[in-house]
């Protein structure tokens, strides 16, 4: 029986990819500049008799034919970037690299889909169709590495039907998968405001346009493009999270500046919203007597996961795991640029548990505390092996 042998040899292989996961930890790289690991990356793959071709410069891309080749086409995603964060962690495998931390578990999913790829090679005779190999850049920063493997032909020759990606969950117990149909996540677009006017002494304000109650206005106007214009069955935030202007009490700054995010569920509304911020903006600066710039920067599209492909992933994760251990991911507000392949192809993104608060493992991601409990490893690589081989 496939799922078995699969758990088996998960089982067999998960002290070396334990070890993998502690050579990435120990050795992270930025967005975009993930030269070492992706050279490891191919290394590795290459020791295992699998074909792989270079994308978006340190994109790999590797490719396994079961039987049948042409029969079935899947993608498996992992991505490899870490953060500009410097590590707390006491442990062997503690970043070497000053600032540089994979507090978000990248490591772990490059560590999932090289053991994945591990097994499905050594089962290809048992299986049908073609599993892509996706090791994907800078997840963490605008553009989006899976915008970038896109555009350089990730998803082409031969083009799968489907993609499915796995993130760490510090918030569900190890032994635990949880997946959801439809919405997961949210889009993600940063707002820049900038408020300028004549400045001047704040006993005089009579002579100036007072920059810091205009943005105040600015704050408070905002509030209403989610509360007055979107549905409330549609979740939404707008926040803005910095206001930086003036230096001492008595003086009129004569430029403050804001910054911000707004996210949503629904990719229509999502640019309806960003009229709606810019006329409030500009009317509001305009009505009292201030000029502003405003740049919206666009980010990662919001995440979907298609139906199909999701309940039979979910179908197939019970049958590996037993019903007790799958759950419902719940909604997120946060992004993931995995939502540019689920914009393409029909996706599904997962989430495998990692937390163990027995032995103290609770640390939220993009923290200079986060960790795994590793048995999660065996358990994320047999998964995402047994989902490629059988969605």
């Amino acid at each position: 029986m496939l799922s078995e042998k699969i758990k088996a040899l998960a089982q067999q292989y998960a002290p070396e990819m334990i070890a993998v996961r502690h050579h990435l930890h120990a050795h992270p790289e930025l967005s975009y500049q993930e030269f070492e690991t992706a050279a490891f990356v191919q290394e590795k793959l290459r020791s295992w008799g699998i074909p792989f071709t270079t994308k978006a410069t340190t994109g790999v891309v590797g490719i396994i034919e079961g039987k049948n080749p042409s029969s079935r086409i899947i993608a498996l995603r992992g991505d490899m970037d870490a953060l500009p964060i410097e590590e707390a962690n006491d442990v062997p495998y503690k970043s070497t690299k000053p600032g540089i931390m994979h507090a978000c578990g990248h490591d772990v999913h490059t560590t999932c889909l090289l053991g994945a790829a591990k097994i499905l090679q050594e089962t290809k005779a048992d299986w049908e169709g073609t599993v892509k190999l996706i090791f994907q850049p800078g997840e963490e920063r605008n553009p989006g590495g899976a915008s970038l493997m896109i555009k350089d032909g990730a998803l082409e020759n031969p083009a799968p039907q489907g993609i499915i990606g796995l993130h760490v969950n510090p918030q569900l117990e190890v032994g635990k998968l949880s997946f959801r149909s439809g919405m997961v996540m949210a889009s993600a677009d940063e707002i820049y405001i900038t408020v300028k006017s004549k400045g001047g002494h704040a006993a005089a304000p009579h002579l100036t346009v007072d920059t810091i109650l205009v943005a105040a206005h600015i704050v408070t106007a905002l509030q209403q493009v989610i509360s007055r214009n979107n549905s409330p069955f549609s979740p939404s935030v707008l926040s803005i999270c910095s206001i930086q202007g003036g230096h001492t009490t008595n003086v009129i700054p004569s430029e403050v500046k804001m910054m911000g995010t707004f996210r949503a569920m629904n990719e229509e509304w999502r640019f309806k919203a960003h009229e709606l911020i810019r006329n409030i903006v500009e009317g509001t600066a305009k009505s009292m007597g201030a000029e502003v710039h405003l740049h919206i920067d666009v980010g990662y599209p919001t995440v979907h996961n298609n139906e199909a492909l999701t309940t039979k992933a979910w179908d197939q994760a019970k049958l590996y795991m037993g019903d007790d251990k799958v759950e419902e991911t719940e909604l997120r507000m946060g992004a993931e640029d995995f939502g540019y392949y689920s914009q393409v192809i029909p996706g599904c993104f997962y989430r495998l548990g990692v937390m163990n608060k027995e032995k103290g493992i609770t640390s939220g991601v993009h923290t200079p505390t986060f960790d795994i409990d590793e048995s999660a490893i065996e358990i994320g690589m047999g998964m995402m092996a047994w989902l490629g081989a059988s969605v």
